[in-house]
């Protein structure tokens, strides 16, 4: 094995216990005494999550001879001088199910780096890394590091060219089912652990996956170049969620997610997976590589302000279902239908009045990440509401210029991404005004970024021939009578109240759990068959317990609300308006 001037060793010490097992080996640790630091967070997830809590203990020698340490944080730690090599042996209770740090059980392993690998200070790279092999023969290695030597199955030594490197390539281990794709001529895979389903539809998640990747490669030119790309993907029973890496996404989703063979059509739940993994592939761009300059300059211990992340996940976000669309994965009606959803998402946060586009990218480490029960009444998504900003942007660029939200991504990609140059502050904004020279796109940016208000989706999409309604939601359980509860699933505990709602009016709130109404009991089975009871302006009796305290309140239910958007294509919309359709949602929309 090569010597580097920090290596790594990985142990699977313990499964059953949720156990792993790092040495870490310094070849020439700092005279003063060797600095280690642990990340607070990690990139694409804009919480501190100080990943230092889960090391159990931690040990150091030098050539035998224990070396005492102290602790300078909750991140850092310090060595005492030694005459090298420094060895620092740690435990980590790794039993986290997402993709943000580390999980080990008797059925897979995962390893986000940003919770496992200490960053010494004054060591540079390369360093090295490598996996011990466990006993269970069918435990293969998942990962886009740079391989040294490794066995058949994985197993074996790995380097990275600096820490960055190190922390960006995820590792999956465990009996692993591949499903191999190529697209534009580089290597693609999604490796599954976990509960597959036996009639896994492989054909089908190869040809999508395929279309959507080679659709967003040809956007930015078919660049960068890659030597492959991995899903690595955790079937759980029912979650869902991803993080980008540089030449991978990690991700875990439900087994209903998955196409199953002898199915005619793509169901909502697998077109919500090609979505995520939509998603998470378009951050190799838009966030790998076009990358503001306050994560660039981040270490990971402290948050990294931006007032520009509606640009990295909202963008992102409107891209993801719009790519399906493109790649013939979603017909021109169900993309009407997921941008309509979304529209009403926003539309029925009353955030969204509270708090601009701007002020939620910039607070999402205190908001965002730490929801209560009066998170959508106080804030907005900027992946939500950033993806119909996104959308704005792009149909007016369409009706009023000779481009479209593409050539700004692509000016993007140029500009910043291509040369490896940290993105400053505003720079789409700053980009699509200079491409586009539309003298009055600075004012539509201060309304959809700098102002607590709705975003003018309707005129615009009735300017590209799409007529958008307003219609009562017939599926909701309010639909008779408006009270503004949010119910925890399955619960008749509530999640939360609605602003300005009689609900709220009537005192109730999040944690209250309803017992009766009008004396009728109530359970999570018939809780919508006794709102559907309730007539606008006629009060009912509502029994709650909160603090296990029994207590009454009266609600005076109003008329419900027209709030949920559908969208449809416009048969009489002329030729010119016809052909903007069609350059936008393809010859199907013409």
């Amino acid at each position: 094995m090569a010597h580097y001037p920090l290596h790594f060793h990985i142990r699977l010490a313990d499964p059953k216990a949720h156990r792993l097992r790092v040495q870490c080996r310094i070849e020439a640790p700092q005279a003063t005494g060797q600095i280690l630091r642990l990340a607070a967070w990690t990139r694409g997830s804009y919480l501190i999550r100080d990943f230092a809590r889960h090391i159990t203990w931690i040990r150091a020698d030098c050539r035998g001879a224990p070396v005492c340490w102290e602790r300078l944080d909750k991140r850092s730690i310090r060595c005492q001088p030694c005459d090298g090599p420094l060895r620092i042996e740690y435990e980590i209770h790794a039993f986290d199910p997402s993709v943000r740090k580390a999980y080990l059980d008797e059925r897979r392993a995962f390893i986000n780096g940003t919770s496992v690998f200490w960053h010494a200070e004054g060591q540079e790279g390369p360093f090295g890394v490598s996996l011990e092999a466990t006993p269970l023969e069918d435990w293969c290695v998942a990962t886009t590091l740079p391989t040294v030597d490794t066995d058949r199955r994985g197993f074996g030594d790995y380097q990275a060219a600096d820490w960055e490197q190190l922390i960006d390539h995820p590792i999956t281990i465990g009996p692993l089912r591949h499903v191999r794709f190529g697209a534009d001529g580089i290597d693609h895979e999604v490796v599954f652990t976990g509960d597959t389903p036996a009639d896994l539809d492989e054909s089908r998640l190869r040809e999508d996956l395929t279309r959507i990747c080679e659709a967003q490669r040809n956007l930015f030119g078919n660049e960068p170049a890659l030597s492959s790309y991995q899903f690595q993907t955790a079937v759980t029973a029912d979650s869902y969620g991803g993080l980008e890496h540089r030449d991978s996404c990690a991700l875990v989703c439900a087994r209903d997610d998955l196409p199953l063979r002898d199915s005619d059509e793509r169901s909502a739940r697998y077109r919500g997976f090609l979505g995520l993994c939509s998603h998470e592939y378009f951050h190799l761009w838009n966030v790998k590589r076009i990358t503001p300059e306050a994560f660039a300059a981040s270490d990971l211990g402290s948050e990294a302000y931006t007032r520009d992340l509606w640009a990295y996940e909202g963008v992102t976000s409107y891209y993801d279902d719009y790519m399906l669309r493109r790649a013939g994965c979603l017909s021109v009606q169900q993309y009407l239908d997921a941008v309509g959803e979304q529209m009403t998402r926003v539309g029925r946060t009353a955030g969204r009045h509270v708090q601009s586009l701007a002020e939620s990218s910039f607070e999402a480490w205190t908001k965002f990440y730490q929801p209560d029960e009066n998170l959508p009444n106080a804030t907005v998504s900027y992946y939500a509401k950033g993806a119909l900003a996104a959308l704005a942007l792009d149909l007016r660029l369409r009706l009023d210029s000779r481009i479209c939200l593409d050539d700004v991504m692509r000016a993007l990609w140029q500009r910043y991404g291509k040369q490896a140059v940290a993105a400053p502050e505003g720079a789409l904004e700053s980009v699509a005004c200079e491409v586009a020279d539309l003298p009055d796109l600075s004012h539509d940016f201060d309304q959809w970024l700098r102002q607590a208000n709705d975003i003018a989706l309707p005129p615009l999409l009735q300017r590209m021939g799409i007529r958008c309604e307003a219609v009562v939601d017939g599926k909701h359980m309010e639909r008779n009578a408006r009270i503004g509860l949010r119910m925890q699933p399955q619960s008749t505990v509530l999640a939360g109240v609605h602003e300005a709602s009689p609900a709220q009016r009537a005192g109730l709130g999040g944690g209250d759990e309803i017992v009766a109404i009008d004396g009728a009991r109530v359970t999570a089975h018939n809780l919508e068959r006794r709102l559907l009871r309730l007539k606008p302006r006629r009060s009912a009796t509502v029994h709650y317990f909160r603090d296990h305290q029994l207590y009454e309140t009266l609600v005076m239910p109003e008329a419900p609300v027209a709030d949920r958007w559908q969208l449809r294509l416009m048969d009489d919309a002329d030729a010119d308006t016809r052909a903007l359709r069609a350059a936008w949602l393809g010859d199907e929309a013409a």
